[in-house]
């Protein structure tokens, strides 16, 4: 049985990889779509050097996490997929980049509709509004780059230490991976 928090903010969702997704699914989707994508959309931020993510679904209903507070993520890109049931409410808000002064002196507010996506850079200030109605569900995807954070941790934006770990761990590797050709979508 499952039994992580998606992350730090969320009280209710599920890891993808503790239900056997991550290599089955998730490892697929960001090999052979999201990193060629990636590459052509965010070269800058290690769009095309992506080896490692974390994927969850996380829930929000009444009773329960209603609103997510302002943040930034512990990736270099994420995707955030509105998976469904009825809701109302729970737009999303984007500010400026958490390095920023006054990041949020104004946000864009995004409705998040079943269905779509919406993807953004991990160190990008954002948030979900308080839910009205209903309940929804996000599989999220924080992309990582091993070349990227392993000069600079996305987090605290130091040279990190790097120790052992099993699986993906924060996305940090002993060695640079190769970079995707982005001629594979032509």
């Amino acid at each position: 049985m499952p039994k992580g928090r998606p992350n730090t903010m969320n009280n209710y969702g599920v890891l993808l990889h503790e239900l056997g997704l991550d290599e089955p699914l998730v490892t697929p989707l960001r090999e052979r779509f999201l990193q060629p994508l990636m590459a052509l959309l965010y070269p800058d931020c290690g769009g095309g050097q992506l080896d490692s993510h974390r994927a969850f679904v996380v829930k929000y209903a009444p009773g329960q996490d209603r609103e997510l507070g302002c943040h930034y993520d512990n990736a270099e890109l994420t995707i955030n997929v509105a998976l469904g049931k009825t809701f109302t409410g729970g737009a999303l808000y984007f500010g400026g980049f958490f390095q920023a002064p006054s990041a949020l002196a104004k946000t864009l507010d995004v409705e998040h509709v079943v269905g779509q996506g919406i993807l953004h850079r991990g160190g990008q200030l954002h948030g979900a509004q308080p839910l009205g109605t209903g309940e929804r569900w996000n599989l999220v995807i924080w992309l990582r780059a091993s070349a990227v954070r392993n000069r600079l941790c996305p987090m605290c934006c130091r040279k990190p230490e790097l120790v052992a770990d099993e699986g993906f761990g924060d996305g940090f590797t002993r060695e640079e991976p190769p970079t995707v050709d982005v001629c594979v979508l032509t």
